[in-house]
C-alpha cells in the first residue's frame, strides 16, 4: 500500500521510523509536509498539490499534525477525507483533542476521571475559581499549550490571581485545576491504537520540576498500567473519537485522572521505555484502515451512521 505521513519533520525520531515500519511491512510510505500542500476545491473533485504535483494513489494518510499548525494541518487531512482516502486520526479527532476545553467537557460527560476544572471569561470571578477546584496551590494552563508549555503553578491563592489576571489581560484563555500533589511531579502516558493500549511509561519530572514531559527534562521508564487506569485511557481515546493517542494520566488517592489527550503523540520516549515496537502497530492499524475501505462492504438496509450532536463522536447506535 501506499501511505502518506503528514509531518513537517522529516528527519524526525517518530517520522522516520513509521517509515521504516512501512517498509519493513511491505508499503511504501511518503513524507509530507502538509503546510506545503495546496488545496484545490471543485465542484466533486477535491485535490491536493503539492510541489506542483498532484497528490494521487494513496491508500491512507497518518497525521502528525504539531499544535501550532493545526488549523491548516486539519484542513488537509479533512481535504485527504473529501479524496476518500482513509486517515488514522480523524480531521475532526484532532480538532476536538487540540481544544483543551472542549476536550475536557467530552471527558467529563463520558465519565472520565480528571482534575477538577474550572474556566471562566472574567478575570473578578478569580477567587471562586480558585475556590471551585479545591483551593490554591493551583494549576494554570493556556488553553493552547503543548509539551508543558503554558503551565504555571501557583503556590498560593494570591499568586494564583496574579497569574490569571495577567493572562486576562492578554487576552489568553487559561484553565484552572486543582494541584494533585500524591503525583509527586509524575504521570503516565498510555500509547493506545485500535482500542488497545501497546504501551505505556511513568514520566517523572526533573527535580523541582512539577511538570512531567520529556521534552522539559523529564525521564520516561516502563509501566504496568492497572485495571482502572486501562480503562480509564480507552474510555478517554473512544469519547474523543481518535484511533491513534496518548493519554495523560496522574496517580491519585481517587484513581487515575487524565490530564490530556494527545492525537500526534510522539514515539521516541514510549519506544524507548517500552522497547515495542509502537510504529509498527500503527503502519498495521493504519493497512487494516485502508484494507476495509477497498473491501467497500455493503450498508445494510436502513442502517443509519448515528453522530453524538454535542460532540459528533459516532455513537455506534
Amino acid at each position: 500500500m501506499k501511505l502518506a505521513i503528514l509531518s513537517r519533520e522529516p528527519k524526525s525520531y517518530s517520522t522516520q521510523r513509521l517509515v521504516e515500519a512501512a517498509a519493513a511491512q511491505g508499503h511504501e510510505a511518503v513524507v509530507i509536509d502538509h503546510l506545503h500542500c495546496n488545496l484545490v476545491l471543485e465542484k466533486g473533485h477535491p485535490g491536493i498539490i503539492y510541489k506542483g504535483e498532484a497528490l494521487e494513489g494513496f491508500d491512507a494518510i497518518i497525521p502528525r499534525i504539531g499544535a501550532s499548525v493545526t488549523f491548516y494541518g486539519t484542513a488537509v487531512v479533512r481535504q485527504f477525507e473529501m479524496m476518500k482516502v482513509r486517515t488514522a486520526v480523524d480531521s475532526q479527532a484532532i480538532v476536538r483533542s487540540r481544544d483543551k476545553l472542549r476536550s475536557m467537557q467530552i471527558l467529563s460527560r463520558a465519565g472520565v476521571g480528571m482534575p477538577k476544572t474550572a474556566f471562566t471569561n472574567h478575570s473578578e470571578d478569580v477567587p471562586a475559581m480558585i475556590s471551585q477546584v479545591g483551593g490554591a496551590p493551583v494549576i494554570i494552563k493556556l488553553l493552547e499549550g503543548t509539551q508543558g508549555l503554558g503551565v504555571v503553578l501557583a503556590e498560593s491563592a494570591k499568586a494564583a490571581q496574579s497569574v490569571i489576571e495577567a493572562f486576562h489581560n492578554l487576552k489568553a484563555r487559561i484553565i484552572v485545576q486543582e494541584f494533585i500533589a500524591e503525583s509527586k511531579g509524575a504521570d503516565l502516558r498510555a500509547f493506545v491504537v485500535d482500542g488497545e493500549v501497546v504501551g505505556a511509561m511513568k514520566r517523572q519530572g526533573k527535580e523541582g520540576e512539577f511538570r512531567s514531559n520529556l521534552h522539559r527534562g523529564g525521564s520516561g521508564t516502563l509501566v504496568k498500567l492497572s485495571r482502572a487506569e486501562k480503562a480509564a485511557a480507552l474510555l478517554a481515546t473512544k469519547a474523543l473519537g481518535l484511533g491513534i493517542a496518548g493519554v495523560d494520566m496522574l496517580q491519585s488517592k481517587r484513581g487515575p485522572l487524565v490530564l490530556e489527550v494527545n492525537s500526534s503523540p510522539g514515539l521516541e520516549g514510549i519506544e524507548k521505555a517500552t522497547k515495542q515496537d509502537i510504529a509498527g502497530r500503527i503502519i498495521e492499524y493504519t493497512a487494516n484502515l485502508a484494507a476495509k475501505k477497498k473491501e467497500k462492504p455493503k450498508p445494510k438496509k436502513g442502517s443509519v451512521r448515528a453522530v453524538d450532536a454535542q460532540s459528533d463522536v459516532p455513537t455506534g447506535k
